[in-house]
């Protein structure tokens, strides 16, 4: 863990969505995360829309990443991220992979290697979910996750169509 407020830390967060306005939740949160105290958001990924990786009886995900800097600890961001996922109505159900207004995911935080029951970083899914390492190749290419390979890298071995993935491009966003 690191000292707060003594150095700005690189972190990167997966944001996703696929209930009520789904886009709309995706743009909020990068309005939060820009709003929070001791954050700085330095670049946003695209919008894409994806199969839910869970149950498919669902609706299609909205997913993007967005790239911060940060003087707050792992810790302390990780309650902000839960803080805003609170405010835009999440409900935190025990099923897993379910339907949700707003999922924000710490993907990495600096070089940071942790494995603990709160937090563990890098973000354990991360290598096998395209929702996730494509919008993050977009911003983010030639950086290396921790422990790992660069994001571009890991991108290139990710299956592309599954779950299913499209780009969106700001006439396509859903209205829903």
């Amino acid at each position: 863990m690191t000292s707060p407020g003594s150095h700005w830390w690189p972190a990167y967060i997966g944001i996703g969505s696929n209930l009520d306005s789904p886009a709309q939740h995706v743009e909020r949160a990068f309005k939060s995360l820009s709003a929070v105290e001791g954050c700085y958001l330095a670049a946003r990924s695209d919008l894409y829309r994806s199969a839910p990786l869970g149950p498919a009886d669902q609706p299609d995900f909205i997913n993007a990443v967005a790239a911060i800097l940060t003087t707050l600890d792992s810790y302390s961001l990780l309650e902000k991220l839960q803080e805003i996922e609170d405010a835009d109505g999440r409900i935190r159900r025990a099923e897993r992979w379910g339907p949700r207004t707003l999922d924000l995911d710490l993907l990495m935080y600096g070089e940071l290697i942790m494995d603990e029951s709160r937090l563990t970083l890098p973000h354990p899914g991360i290598t096998a979910r395209n929702f996730v390492l494509l919008p993050f190749a977009e911003i983010a290419p030639d950086v290396v996750i921790p422990g790992l390979e660069s994001v571009a890298v890991l991108a290139s071995r990710v299956d592309p169509s599954q779950p299913m993935i499209e780009k969106l491009v700001s006439q396509q966003l859903p209205c829903q």
